[in-house]
């Protein structure tokens, strides 16, 4: 496995070279190799199996984020995403947070929340009391649904009774049930359909959905870095004044939406892309992001930085994480297997780590460049690859149209096509 996550000039290599390093650092069997580079990748076959009514493939780039040591371990993190600058980004951080030793990044328990909701329940209050009195009948009920996992050290934890303030009242049940190297849903869904009838007759009730929550709350992720301001400055920046920026827009953040809407986007677009690159579900983790991120009753941000005033800054981010290493995708597609492999993940907990050190890094060049330089400098210099694309050009007139369109520091389709046609 890879030893190192500082790859020097690995930004200047062709997309051939930079493959044929990661499958040397990795150890990519030439079988796990092809897969990255799309001669044997995800098949048709293959995808016909994962869902319904296919007719092909619609293929994103995967790149590599460098630089990241998280919990001392060195780690090199496969992203898949069309938007350019978040690669680059995040590798510029994560060459930053080295300064101050890395990330940090720890995980709760691998437990999920399964709902159960009960209708016309005659007496909500009592229900509450006989169904608590049951509890561990109903946690024993819940964990034969899958006596593998139950060996493994996970299954039923918990049963929880909520009452919803509607008219008439709603009897709610949580079960909580840990889940260990998946994802969970299928787990947790088939666990709440075992209980629902149980449920209802100890409600005299009747149990109408039967599903888990993405607001997997009881499953948080925390990640943590500490940066020297002398490490941040850079050009006519002081390390003490780019520290200072990045404070005052967290703070921004913290207290109005509007912004907490973008500033939780850059977090995600770290997080998303390595939950793509690993055949995770991005859209129950967003869910899950943004209801976390309004659970006080206000839209807030979910990171947080502040100078420490003994010359570092200081970032911490906090978010549900439900992510699997089996099941699903991410065992079916053949690159997200890859994935996996090139960070030497072992356990969801260690991919959970990873995505919550990604996510943290993001933000932070996307703060950096907006308290300083702002976003457009960086990102548009890279969006002109794109543009050039766009307007057809081919081979070494992509990269000619590009530099010609930031010369003039106008980055547009029409300016690419007359580029072009000159």
């Amino acid at each position: 496995m890879s030893t190192t996550s500082q790859l020097s000039g690995f930004y200047t290599l062709s997309s051939t070279e930079r493959l044929e390093r990661i499958a040397r650092q990795a150890d990519l069997t030439a079988e796990e190799t092809q897969a990255l580079a799309g001669a044997l990748g995800l098949t048709l076959p293959h995808a016909d199996a994962m869902v319904e009514n296919v007719i092909g493939m619609y293929t994103l780039p995967l790149g590599i984020a460098t630089n990241f040591s998280i919990n001392g371990r060195d780690v090199l993190v496969p992203m898949v995403i069309e938007e350019p600058s978040v690669i680059a980004g995040a590798s510029l951080a994560a060459k930053l947070a080295r300064a101050g030793g890395g990330f940090v990044a720890t995980a709760d328990a691998p437990v999920m929340i399964g709902q159960i909701q009960l209708v016309d329940v005659p007496d909500p209050h009592a229900s509450k009391v006989e169904i608590l009195a049951h509890k561990e009948a109903l946690l024993a009920a819940a964990n034969q649904v899958d006596p593998v996992l139950v060996k493994l050290g996970g299954g039923a934890r918990d049963v929880q009774v909520h009452l919803l303030d509607t008219a008439p009242t709603m009897v709610i049940v949580h079960l909580l049930y840990d889940v260990r190297d998946a994802m969970g849903a299928n787990a947790v869904n088939t666990a709440c359909e075992r209980l629902a009838p149980q449920l209802a007759a100890l409600s005299g009730g009747r149990a109408l959905l039967r599903i888990l929550s993405n607001l997997a709350d009881q499953r948080l992720a925390y990640a943590k870095v500490a940066i020297p301001e002398t490490a941040l400055a850079f050009a006519d920046f002081s390390g003490a004044d780019v520290a200072h920026g990045i404070e005052q827009a967290a703070a921004f953040a913290a207290a109005d939406p509007y912004r907490a809407a973008t500033h939780n986007k850059g977090i995600m677009n770290g997080i998303d892309a390595v939950v793509l690159a690993t055949g995770n579900d991005w859209r129950a983790i967003e869910a899950g992001a943004h209801a976390y991120a309004a659970r006080g009753g206000r839209y807030t941000a979910l990171s947080t930085w502040r100078r420490d005033g003994r010359g570092a800054l200081v970032g911490t981010l906090e978010l549900p994480l439900a992510l699997g290493i089996v099941g699903g995708a991410t065992r079916v597609h053949p690159t997200a297997r890859v994935a996996l492999k090139i960070m030497g993940v072992q356990t969801a907990r260690e991919l959970v780590e990873i995505v919550i050190s990604v996510g943290l890094a993001q933000n932070l060049a996307a703060l950096r460049a907006l308290a300083t330089e702002g976003i457009q400098r960086g990102h548009m210099s890279l969006h002109a690859r794109q543009v050039a694309l766009a307007a057809g050009a081919t081979g070494a007139d992509i990269n000619r149209v590009a530099e010609a369109m930031i010369a003039q520091g106008t980055i547009r389709t029409d300016i690419a096509e007359k580029l072009l046609r000159s």
